[in-house]
């Protein structure tokens, strides 16, 4: 038996719940049972402290804003954070094949040629790729509206499953670290911090540089007494009051 489900199964027995009739087999106890050990791990992860949490930080080149009106992810890029540092030899990047090409404001924006994406893998072979790289972590990104529903949306269009990982914000730690007029862009925050993006609007390197405003936020946060993202959720519940 599936040790998780023996755990509930377990545990249903000392707290009398109705848990004991979960089936292994069935599907329908199947689904639940994945459901309540991702939030269970969920619910683990942010009690992490920082420097324990498992943490990939990632950035999206894209066509547009809009993924469900046809816009599409042209690159991926990505950096682990481990220890509370930038590993920048662990990283991961591809180019992605798109039916959509870049209009001419993108390619002077990201470089990004129609030749250059003609000769990329599909989405489905990038993505299989970056959730075999990211594994269970955590992801962070700038601006993370933008990365959820790309992913959301090429997730389901390519492997035809939900993105299900934990996406955190880095403006939910410099909320607390910066002025307001120095939250809204990446270029501000890597001013303030003192950071230097190699190449702005590449995908790796603003993922380095989203990496790096992360570990220097999570230094400050922890500096005022923050030991983990539940502290840092509580106080901006706080501060919405």
């Amino acid at each position: 038996m599936n040790p998780f489900f023996q755990f509930v199964k377990d545990l249903s027995g000392r707290l009398g719940s109705g848990f004991s009739s979960l089936n292994e087999k069935d599907p329908t106890s199947v689904a639940y049972m994945r459901s309540l050990e991702r939030q269970m791990k969920e619910k683990d992860v942010l009690s992490l402290p920082f420097n324990d949490l498992p943490i990939t930080v990632f950035d999206l080149e894209t066509t547009g804003f809009h993924p469900y009106n046809g816009d599409r992810i042209l690159s991926i890029g990505a950096v682990k954070v481990k220890r509370g540092e930038v590993v920048k030899e662990d990283t991961f990047y591809s180019l992605v094949s798109s039916e959509v090409p870049p209009s001419d404001e993108i390619t002077q924006l990201t470089g990004i040629t129609e030749e250059m994406i003609h000769g990329a893998p599909s989405l489905q072979e990038v993505l299989r790729e970056f959730y075999t790289y990211i594994k269970d972590d955590v992801l962070v990104a700038h601006h993370a509206s933008h990365e959820k529903q790309f992913m959301q949306h090429a997730t389901w269009l390519a492997l035809k499953k939900k993105f299900q990982h934990r996406l955190v914000d880095t403006s939910f730690l410099t909320r607390l670290t910066l002025s307001e007029e120095h939250q809204l862009s990446l270029d501000a925050c890597c001013d303030v911090y003192g950071i230097t993006n190699e190449q702005r609007h590449h995908a790796l390197h603003d993922a380095v540089a989203a990496a790096e405003i992360w570990v220097e936020s999570a230094r400050l946060v922890q500096g005022q007494g923050y030991s983990n993202l539940n502290d840092v959720y509580e106080r901006l519940a706080n501060m919405e009051d």
